[in-house]
């Protein structure tokens, strides 16, 4: 069986920032269909390695190569567009063969007198198949929430910008997909839509990013970055997880049997220097690597906060049938809950559905039109915003930290200093002296993490908190809320994160529509999956019914339908060039559907399946026929045209 195509080798890739090496000797390859994610902490690299593939940054040393003529698309973190274009301009902005096509098209039709230019111009719409191509733009807009194409990007939020660019990238249908943290600003119906995109496309797929879901459903290979090494995991998340713990495990019982041969040298390196100086050179030198080794250290996963949360009292907010709107656009209606002591609440929804309004509401930021929210004397808040704190660029870590306090209260009369508490945050001693500027986007986020919890609040609003962390954060941060002894609300489109802290949601339908769901997110997701079925089967019961009011009617007037028939007759017109494409196009699918039937048909009528297999084929038949009668429905009316 012959192997996939390779797409992007990299050999022995290496970078740093002056004394500070990111990675080094990184050797890796993409091939056609392969789907891989990138994993490291944050500051270990991942963006400025995806920089480097885009051509965007320097390295020091090594090869990158791409198969030639490769069509690529790269999504960066944080996306530019040139000034005055507008959100569709934006999105048509790629060396596109279709996009050419359409503009040579749209050119064409402004001067229909030059019948060759238009002819030519049709035939490169057909070779290209860009008929549907700006109806596609459209819908990928559509499902990211993006409907006012003649908005200027000058005006768009950095949430909206990255959802363009995600859209012009998707457009452009690369051979390759370079993404970095694209689930950011994305709404959880988004992400969904987003998996099944790529899950259903042929790309090859390089990401960055710190949804695990989405790791789990979409990549099939995990490239972690540890200590400037790269690890290869052939395997989605949970296969990754599996594995990297048998590694640590192995490297952790090597690491033990190399601390007792390290004390055992270290005696002996402690002996007088004349004794020493009888031994052999190689073993003085074998010490020092011994030293190296037993530095390196895997318990990183292993770090917990243990930190003491501030009493509490039994009132904690009751809001008040609460209203607010923004102009038409409502947020919430005579909303009432009461927030009872230690709950873990998740907030989730499309954008701009109110959530993060609810929660400046809560923090005194924004003001309800009616009603109010009492809050209890004890509830000491920590929140944690989008926005984040504003630190000083020239100021070193630990500075900024102590500017808030000089020891954190642990809990049982145990307190650290402001060093000791930065690295369970993994801030190393050597890093807590730099300055914050040089920090990457997701150590800021830490770092302001760290300065929300070191005030030990005993109510904690997180608003979107798991955006730029990195993975190894993020568990710690879930294992701190599943412990915490307070409240907790959490905005958040990360799943797997909901799925871990929070007991129940408060759902933002929309138009100050809220529900109460009694359940994490996976539950919602499912009890949603399950009432959308319900919803198309009554649908479909209603449609029947409909038909065969309509078939018992059209029996008692046998003769309407040849009375239409003569009256349509009286009225012919020719296919337009749209429906004579339309015509052709429905042809070849009513012929691959009917392919398709006859192929299920035939391995249903085989003994060989499994039970599953029979129930996924019997709901794709039955698909098929609801798609072939649609189709060739609209194949009839179009052919007695052409006819007529």
């Amino acid at each position: 069986m012959a192997s996939n195509a390779s797409y992007l080798q990299i050999e022995g890739l290496t970078k740093s920032f002056g004394a500070r090496t990111l990675f080094h000797d990184l050797s890796f390859g993409i091939s056609e269909g392969q789907r891989v994610a990138l994993i490291a902490r944050n500051g270990s690299g991942k963006t400025t390695l995806l920089n480097i593939i885009a051509g965007n940054e320097p390295y020091d040393s090594g090869s990158i190569s791409f198969k030639r003529d490769l069509r690529v698309g790269i999504l960066p973190q944080d996306p530019k567009f040139a000034p005055g274009l507008t959100v569709l301009q934006a999105c048509l902005k790629c060396d596109n063969d279709q996009v050419k096509a359409i503009e040579r098209y749209e050119e064409a039709t402004l001067h229909p007198d030059n019948e060759k230019e238009l002819n030519e111009a049709m035939a490169m719409m057909d070779a290209h198949k860009a008929w549907n191509f700006e109806t596609r733009i459209k819908q990928i807009l559509g499902k990211l929430n993006l409907h006012d194409l003649d908005q200027k990007v000058d005006n768009l939020s950095g949430g909206q910008l990255k959802r363009v660019a995600l859209a012009n990238v998707l457009i452009t249908n690369p051979e390759l997909l370079i993404l970095d943290e694209p689930t950011n600003h994305l709404d959880l119906a988004m992400v969904e839509w987003l998996e099944d995109y790529i899950g259903a496309s042929r790309m090859a797929l390089l990401m960055v990013t710190h949804d695990r879901y989405f790791l789990d459903r979409v990549c099939d290979t995990i490239l972690e970055i540890d200590q400037q090494q790269l690890y290869t995991y052939h395997g989605n998340y949970s296969y990754y997880l599996e594995k990297r713990q048998e590694r640590h495990d192995a490297q952790n019982a090597e690491l033990a049997h190399a601390n007792n041969l390290f004390r055992k040298e270290l005696e002996w390196m402690r002996r007088q220097p004349q004794a020493r100086g009888t031994k052999a050179q190689y073993r003085i030198d074998a010490f020092h690597e011994l030293e190296e080794k037993v530095k390196k250290r895997h318990d990183s996963d292993n770090v917990s906060l243990g930190m003491k949360a501030s009493y509490i009292g039994s009132k904690i907010f009751e809001a008040k049938y609460i209203s607010k709107s923004f102009g038409d656009l409502k947020i919430l209606d005579n909303f009432y809950y009461n927030f009872g002591r230690y709950e873990k609440l998740g907030i989730v929804g499309a954008n701009g559905t109110g959530k993060s309004t609810f929660v400046k509401m809560l923090m005194g930021e924004v003001q309800p039109d009616t009603g109010t929210i009492d809050v209890g004397e004890t509830v000491r808040f920590g929140y944690f915003s989008q926005t984040g704190m504003k630190f000083d660029e020239q100021m070193k870590v630990i500075d900024a930290v102590r500017d808030i306090a000089e020891e954190v209260d642990m809990g049982d009369g145990h307190k650290l200093n402001v060093a000791q508490f930065l690295q369970h945050f993994l801030f190393e001693p050597a890093q807590q002296h730099d300055f914050v500027s040089k920090l990457s986007g997701g150590e800021r986020r830490r770092l302001y993490l760290c300065t929300v919890l070191m005030q030990n609040p005993n109510f904690l609003v997180l608003d979107e908190p798991t955006n730029d962390l990195d993975i190894v954060t993020l568990n710690i941060l879930e294992e701190y809320l599943r412990n915490f002894k307070g409240c907790v609300i959490v905005v958040s489109h990360d799943r797997y994160f909901m799925d871990k802290v929070v007991d129940h949601l408060l759902v933002f339908h929309g138009n100050a529509d809220v529900q109460d769901f009694p359940g994490n997110y996976t539950d919602y997701r499912e009890y949603k999956e399950l009432k959308l079925q319900q919803e198309r089967q009554e649908k479909e019961q209603k449609e029947r019914e409909q038909k065969e009011k309509e078939q018992r009617t059209a029996q008692a007037q046998p003769n309407s339908s040849a009375t239409a028939t003569t009256n349509a007759a009286g009225h012919a017109r020719k296919l337009t060039f749209k429906e004579k494409t339309e015509l052709d196009k429905l042809t070849a699918e009513i012929d691959k559907l009917e392919s398709e039937k006859k192929e299920i048909e035939t391995a249903l009528s085989g003994a060989t399946l499994s039970s599953d297999k029979i129930v996924e084929m019997s709901k794709r038949i039955a698909a098929v026929n609801d798609e072939l009668d649609e189709k060739s429905m609209r194949w009839l009316e179009l052919s007695e045209i052409a006819e007529g």
